[in-house]
């Protein structure tokens, strides 16, 4: 096994630590297996290896043993054991590792999690995502393991699910196929984009907050969320989206996103304007707070979209003409009592009167009376309403002067 950049003297000390501890198997899994084939077969480029996972047909935790007294505390550091897990975390050489007890899994219920229990490295490549995520690099026989056909699908620029009721089974894997599809250059073969129009027709996505727990599965919300996190900060995030509203599989998130000619440029918009594109993302929806609160995402960020429909009511049915003083349009939108958020959110849905909100939340909102009140009070004015309402008025005359 030949891994640019991993020290072959890595490689022989866990080689040896497994053939001592007894072990059938120890593979390499995941993505470094799939970028390997990739650079090796296919001319992509060599990103490097952030860390290195392991499959274990036997104990973690008696091969991270064996280890440390093969290699001694100087080689092996920083050795975390997960007993929950059957995992354990270190570092040999200086390179992180994760090994872990091979495990299998069923779905009780469809989304909800899976049970998971001790396996083979066949079983635990089946629960994978997708075959290009499902073959495995046995260090000690040295064969590659591809018992999926990942090689294949990698050559023709497939994505495949690994089984009939992958979707059913874990609606998150999807977005996960998104993130690949649009990180490689990837899109969904016949079966799988013909499993994802199944399911996401089948599935009832129609709950409500409010619901019956029983008929809301929160533990996909999560996962869909943490997923959904994934795509937007670390992948292509306008390529991903555009496959899954291909894929007719917005409507995992809110049927109203589906159909989002304005997606792009509205989370460009928010990205210039500050905002996490989660948000930025969630505006769009029918009832935004409603998703934000079934997605679990920050408190502040659902109390931003919850605030937004009464902000888009305020300027449908009683806006200030676009040509009103930039005092005027600062006191009615301060008495209204949005945050700044809100009204950037607002921004980059570009509604009528959408001028106005941005340059009050560029510039006006920052302009404050010249003088304060203690500065006013040495004048002569006494506490009190009077006070307050100079104090607005001054704000007003600068408001207006710099128009």
């Amino acid at each position: 096994m030949d891994l640019p950049a991993v020290p072959s003297a890595l490689l022989d000390a866990l080689k040896a630590a497994a053939v001592e501890a007894g072990l059938s198997r120890l593979a390499l899994v995941g993505g470094v297996v799939r970028d390997l084939l990739l650079y090796q077969r296919h001319g992509r480029l060599w990103h490097g290896v952030p860390d290195l996972d392991w499959v274990v047909e036997g104990s973690a935790s008696h091969l991270s043993e064996v280890l440390l007294e093969r290699c001694g505390p100087a080689r092996v550091t920083r050795v975390q054991h997960h007993d929950q897990f059957a995992t354990v975390a270190l570092d040999l050489d200086g390179v992180p590792l994760d090994l872990a007890t091979a495990r299998e899994e069923h779905y009780p219920t469809p989304a909800q999690n899976p049970v998971v229990q001790p396996g083979s490295l066949a079983a635990d490549l089946v629960r994978r995502d997708l075959t290009i995520n499902a073959m495995a690099l046995d260090l000690i026989s040295g064969e590659l393991i591809d018992p999926h056909g990942g090689q294949s699908d990698l050559a023709s620029g497939r994505l495949q699910f690994l089984h009939p009721g992958s979707i059913s089974d874990d609606p998150t894997r999807v977005i996960r196929a998104a993130r690949y599809g649009a990180r490689l250059g990837m899109n969904l073969g016949f079966e799988a984009f013909k499993q994802v129009s199944e399911t996401v027709a089948a599935w009832p996505w129609a709950w409500q907050i409010g619901d019956a727990p029983e008929t809301a599965p929160p533990a996909l919300a999560s996962r869909l969320r943490m997923e959904l996190e994934k795509l937007l900060d670390h992948e292509p995030w306008p390529i991903a989206l555009d496959l899954l509203e291909s894929w007719q599989a917005m409507a995992l998130v809110d049927p109203c996103l589906q159909c989002d000619p304005e997606r792009t440029r509205r989370l460009r918009w928010g990205q210039r304007l500050g905002l996490p594109l989660m948000t930025s993302l969630l505006a769009a929806a029918a009832d935004p707070g409603a998703v934000a609160h079934r997605l679990q995402i920050p408190g502040q960020q659902q109390q931003w979209l919850e605030r937004l429909p009464s902000l888009k009511a305020w300027l449908s049915s009683d806006p200030l003409p676009q040509s009103a003083s930039p005092d005027a349009w600062t006191s009615a939108l301060e008495s209204g009592g949005w945050s700044p958020q809100t009204v950037a959110l607002m921004v980059t849905l570009r509604p009528a009167g959408w001028v106005p909100l941005l340059r009050w939340w560029g510039r006006w909102r920052h302009i404050q009376s010249p003088q304060s009140a203690r500065q006013l009070i040495a004048e002569g004015w006494h506490p009190g309403p009077q006070l307050g309402k100079e104090l607005r008025r001054r704000r007003g005359v600068l408001l207006n002067e710099g128009r």
